[in-house]
């Protein structure tokens, strides 16, 4: 029913040089908007928007997951539609700002330590010492490592800007352990070992957070009276 308008809305994002994954989360948050509408496309109002983040925010999603719906949907409406968006009806949502939890020096210490899987242990290494997102890391080359420089070049950023970033002693050494004994991979530096591609950012964020929990784990027991 609503697959022409996706296509459109995929069509919209090409033109203006989207990412791939930026096109796909926004068809998915506007497919779940116009099957709650149930309504043709060409009716919507910027109300309709309205009474569904609200609908979303007392069902509890967090005004991140809520402002992420806001610019699929505008993007939509804009792009689409042509339907003129009122900020005023359907604003952006207050972030409550926190600061991220930071491990500290020895909890990476402890956390490379525990990482049986080689792969995950020089992703990770890679992650910490050079500031690098994990969207960015699962896209690494071979190429992308100069050990001559110690750096690491950092290719399409979130802002669609290369940079540099620092390698260090230590990373380099866990990196050259796992290029040697994943085979030596010369293109992707990380590849799914089923696919050949490029690892999801779901799976290492999976690996991470189970990995920092058996973390915790075994510093509560280590804490607790024999």
């Amino acid at each position: 029913m609503y697959d022409k308008y996706l296509e459109q809305l995929e069509e919209a994002g090409k033109i203006r040089n989207l990412k791939e994954r930026s096109i796909n989360c926004y068809k998915n948050y506007v497919s779940y908007f116009l099957k709650y509408q149930a309504k043709p496309p060409k009716e919507l109002t910027c109300q309709d928007v309205r009474t569904f983040l609200l609908a979303k925010k007392g069902g509890g999603l967090k005004a991140t997951t809520l402002n992420l719906y806001n610019s699929a949907i505008r993007f939509f409406y804009r792009n689409v539609l042509h339907i003129l968006w009122d900020d005023i009806t359907v604003p952006r949502m207050i972030l409550e700002h926190k600061l991220p939890t930071v491990l500290t020096v020895d909890e990476i210490d402890r956390l490379l330590e525990a990482v049986d899987d080689i792969k995950y242990k020089a992703m990770f290494a890679t992650m910490y010492s050079s500031g690098m997102r994990v969207s960015e890391v699962i896209r690494l080359q071979y190429d992308d490592i100069s050990r001559s420089n110690m750096q690491i070049h950092v290719r399409d950023t979130k802002n669609r800007m290369d940079r540099y970033t620092i390698l260090s002693k230590r990373c380099l050494d866990i990196l050259t352990q796992y290029w040697f004994e994943k085979g030596r991979p010369r293109g992707i530096l990380f590849p799914n070992k089923f696919t050949g591609n490029y690892l999801t950012v779901s799976t290492l964020e999976q690996v991470m957070r189970f990995q920092r929990k058996q973390l915790r784990t075994v510093s509560v027991i280590a804490l607790q009276p024999i």
